[in-house]
C-alpha cells in the first residue's frame, strides 16, 4: 500500500490515568514509545495529533511530527480527520491508520497487518482481532468482541461488534483490537455521519460504520497489545520494557 499516514491521537485528559501520554515507560514518554512502534511498521510517517502543548513539546523533542487539534473533539476519529486535513490539505494521502496513543508495546508488524484488508477495493476500513483464549474475557464487557464471517485465511468480514459474549454456541470468540486503517474517503464519510443507534447503545464507535453500510474487514493476529488505561496497566507496560 502506498501513500499511508499513521495518525496517533493523544489527549492528556484521562479519568483513570491523568497525563497518560506523558507517563514514563522505558525511559520515554508513552506517546514517544508509540511513535517508535509506528516507525518500526515502516508503512508511512507517524504523526501525533494532540490538543496539549505538553504533548506537543515531548513529541517534537523526540524528533517526530505533531499537529495541534481542537480540544472539543468527541472521538479520536474526529481528531485524526482534523489532523489529516492539516498535514495533507491537497489529498495526496490515500490511507490513514488510526493508532491509539496508549499502545506502547504494539509491534510494528501488527500495525502493518491492519492495512492488508484494504488490498480488497471493496473494503472501506481494516481492523484487527485475535482469538480469545482466557475464559474470563469471554464474558468481560470491557473486552469488545468482533463478530464476523470468514472470507479468507485469517480474515473476517465484520458483521457486528459487541461487549456481550457473541456469537452464541460452539466456536471461537474474537477480541477486537481498536486500531483502524481507513481509506481517506471512508474516514471523511465516517466523521460526517451522526452517532448511530447501536453505537450509542454499545458505546462502540465502529458500529456507526456498519449501520451505514460501510464494509469493515478484520485481519486476525496472534495477540492483543497491552493497552494502558489504569495505573496497573502502566506498571505492566513498564515491566515489559524492563
Amino acid at each position: 500500500m502506498t501513500n499511508t499516514l499513521i495518525l496517533i491521537p493523544a489527549r492528556l485528559a484521562s479519568s483513570r490515568l491523568p497525563g497518560k501520554p506523558l507517563a514514563e515507560i522505558g525511559g520515554l514518554p508513552m506517546i514517544c514509545q508509540v511513535v517508535n512502534r509506528a516507525r518500526e511498521a515502516e508503512i508511512g510517517e507517524p504523526v501525533v495529533a494532540t490538543d496539549s502543548e505538553e504533548v506537543l513539546a515531548a513529541v517534537e523533542a523526540h524528533g517526530a511530527r505533531v499537529v495541534m487539534t481542537r480540544a472539543d473533539h468527541q472521538s479520536g476519529s474526529d481528531r485524526i480527520w482534523e489532523a489529516l486535513q492539516n498535514v495533507d490539505p491537497d489529498g495526496k494521502v490515500d490511507n490513514v491508520i488510526n493508532l491509539q496513543g496508549d499502545l506502547p508495546t504494539i509491534e510494528g508488524a501488527t500495525i502493518r497487518e491492519s492495512l492488508r484488508p484494504l488490498e480488497d477495493a471493496s473494503v472501506d476500513i481494516g481492523t484487527l482481532a485475535t482469538k480469545i483464549t482466557l475464559e474470563a474475557e469471554r464474558t468481560n464487557p470491557n473486552v469488545t468482541k468482533a463478530v464476523g464471517t470468514p472470507i479468507a485465511n485469517n480474515r473476517l468480514r465484520a458483521l457486528y461488534f459487541t461487549r456481550a459474549s457473541a456469537p452464541h454456541g460452539d466456536g471461537p470468540l474474537y477480541h477486537h483490537i481498536g486500531l483502524y486503517a481507513y481509506r481517506r474517503a471512508a474516514l471523511e464519510k465516517f466523521v460526517s455521519l451522526p452517532p448511530s443507534t447501536l453505537e450509542i447503545r454499545e458505546k462502540l464507535e465502529q458500529l456507526r460504520a456498519l449501520e451505514n453500510e460501510m464494509r469493515i474487514d478484520i485481519q486476525l493476529v496472534d495477540a492483543v497489545p497491552l493497552g494502558v488505561d489504569t495505573p496497573e496497566d502502566l506498571e505492566r507496560a513498564r515491566a515489559s520494557f524492563r
